[in-house]
């Protein structure tokens, strides 16, 4: 279902793709790599790309959002304890309170608020560099594999 492995271009990092490359992933979002950083959260890094930008030349929020539902699966997978792939969104917020540029990496960071049986809550920020593009929370429900 994904690619996990690490990823020679990018030392320390680990492919976050799905094998399937038509399905969403890699369709819309393209390449998607991952770590843990040194205090332990979880960072998503997309590359951006002109299919990527609105009409004002910035990355579209839709985009945005689609990074961090995604981060949301890559924490839960990399620093939780669940499986991500049956799992669901139940609730996502967010606060966009800068533009995405299109020239620059964009990552997802995110910690693990709490988790239990079968929910894992999520907080993060959208960044590139210095500059903080979009603040969230979300929730997830660990779902069972369908047999």
């Amino acid at each position: 279902m994904f690619d996990h492995g690490p990823d020679p271009d990018n030392p320390g990092w680990r492919h976050w793709n799905l094998k399937d490359q038509t399905l969403f992933n890699g369709a819309v979002m393209g390449k998607l790599i991952t770590r843990v950083d040194p205090d332990g959260k979880a960072r998503l890094r997309m590359f951006p790309e002109r299919k990527h930008q609105n009409l004002q030349g910035i990355i579209h929020g839709a985009v945005t959002l689609a990074l961090i539902d995604i981060s949301l699966f890559t924490t839960m997978h990399t620093i939780g304890t669940g499986n991500a792939g049956p799992s669901v969104t139940l609730e996502l917020s967010t606060q966009f309170v800068g533009a995405g540029d299109p020239a620059r990496v964009m990552d997802a960071v995110c910690e693990i608020v709490r988790e239990t049986g079968k929910l894992v809550f999520v907080r993060g920020t959208v960044e590139q560099g210095d500059d903080t593009v979009a603040a969230f929370s979300g929730i997830l429900r660990k779902m069972q594999p369908r047999p």
